[in-house]
C-alpha cells in the first residue's frame, strides 16, 4: 500500500487593496461666486438700516449734533433703554400694542377660519359674488375711512378703548385672510378628509386633523400678516384714543421728535425695542411654517 504523499495547503493570495481615486474638487463656478456676492450685498443693503437705527439709538445728544456726524457712537450711552422704557411710557405703550396685535390677530383667525373652509368645499348661489366683495373690500384704506370710522366708534361708545383699535384691525385684516385660506382649502384633495371619515373622524376632526396641519403655511402667513398689520398701525390708533395709558406704540413714539424737541436716540431706542416682538414672532413661526408642508397627510 503505497504512503499518500500530503500536499502542502496553499493559502488563497490576498487580494491586491484596491486604490480610490482622490476627490476630485468641482471647480467653483463664477455664477455660484457672483451669486453669492449678490446675496450677500443684498442682505447687507437690509441691515445696514437697522444697524444704523441701533448704533443711533445708543448715541448721546452731543453725538447727534456733532457736524459733521459719525456712524458710530463716542460715548455708548446703554442708558437711553432705560431712560425711555420708565420714563416715557414706552413700556405701557408697548403692552397696548401686543395686547391690541394678539387679540386682532385671534379674532381674525376666527373669524376667516370657517368662512375660508365653507367657500372651499361648499358651492352655493352668490359664492362668487361674495368672494369678489372680500377682494375688494381689502382695496379700502383705513386712512380713506377715518372719519366714518371715528363716527362709528362715537356712536358705539367705544372711542378711548382697546375694544375699538382690535375691532378695525380684525375688520380690515379679514378679507385678505379669508381669500389666503380660501385659496390654500381650495387646494387640498377632498380625499384626504374622506379618508378621515372612514376612519370614524367627523367634519371637526377631520378639519383640525387633516386640513388644518396641510394648511398650515396658510394660517401662518394669515397671522404672520393680521399680527405686523395691527403692530403697525397708526391712522386710526392715533384718532380714536386720547389717553396715554391707552395709546400703542405706534403713537408714542414719534411724539420724541416735535416741533420744540428732537430726542433722536429715544426715537431710535423705540424702534429698536418694536422690532423685538416681529422678530420672536418669526422664530417661533418658522418651524410651523415648514413642518405644516407635510403634517396631517401622513397617518
Amino acid at each position: 500500500m503505497s504512503d499518500a504523499v500530503a500536499t502542502p495547503s496553499r493559502r488563497p493570495a490576498k487580494a491586491a487593496p484596491v486604490r480610490r481615486p482622490a476627490k476630485q474638487r468641482r471647480p467653483i463656478r463664477l455664477r455660484t461666486v457672483l451669486l453669492t456676492a449678490v446675496g450677500w450685498l443684498v442682505g447687507l443693503l437690509f441691515v445696514l438700516p437697522y444697524l444704523q437705527m441701533f448704533l443711533t439709538s445708543l448715541k448721546s445728544p452731543s453725538d447727534l449734533t456733532r457736524s459733521p456726524g459719525t456712524y458710530v457712537p463716542s460715548h455708548w450711552e446703554w442708558s437711553n433703554y432705560a431712560d425711555v422704557w420708565k420714563g416715557t411710557g414706552v413700556g405701557q405703550a408697548l403692552t397696548v400694542s401686543l395686547e391690541v396685535a394678539v387679540a386682532s390677530t385671534l379674532v381674525t383667525l376666527l373669524c376667516a377660519l370657517p368662512a375660508a373652509y365653507y367657500t372651499a368645499r361648499n358651492r352655493f348661489r352668490g359664492r362668487g359674488a361674495f368672494l369678489l366683495l372680500v377682494l375688494v373690500t381689502q382695496m379700502f384704506a383705513p386712512t380713506a375711512l377715518v372719519i366714518g370710522i371715528y363716527r362709528e366708534m362715537v356712536a358705539l361708545n367705544l372711542t378711548d378703548t382697546l375694544l375699538a383699535l382690535i375691532l378695525v384691525n380684525a375688520a380690515f385684516n379679514l378679507p385678505f385672510c379669508v381669500w389666503i385660506l380660501h385659496g390654500y382649502f381650495s387646494s387640498i384633495p377632498r380625499e384626504l378628509e374622506e379618508a378621515a371619515f372612514l376612519d370614524g373622524a367627523g367634519k371637526f376632526g377631520a378639519l383640525t386633523r387633516v386640513t388644518l396641519p396641510i394648511s398650515m403655511p396658510g394660517v401662518v402667513t394669515a397671522v404672520v400678516y393680521t399680527f405686523i398689520a395691527a403692530w403697525n398701525e397708526f391712522i386710526v390708533a392715533l384718532t380714536v384714543t386720547v389717553s396715554p395709558d391707552r395709546k400703542p406704540l405706534t403713537v408714542v413714539a414719534p411724539s420724541f421728535v416735535t416741533q420744540y424737541q428732537a430726542h433722536w436716540q429715544f426715537l431710535f431706542a423705540t424702534s429698536v425695542i418694536a422690532i423685538v416682538p416681529v422678530v420672536i414672532l418669526f422664530v417661533v413661526i418658522e418651524r410651523y411654517l415648514v413642518g405644516g408642508l407635510t403634517a396631517g397627510s401622513i397617518k
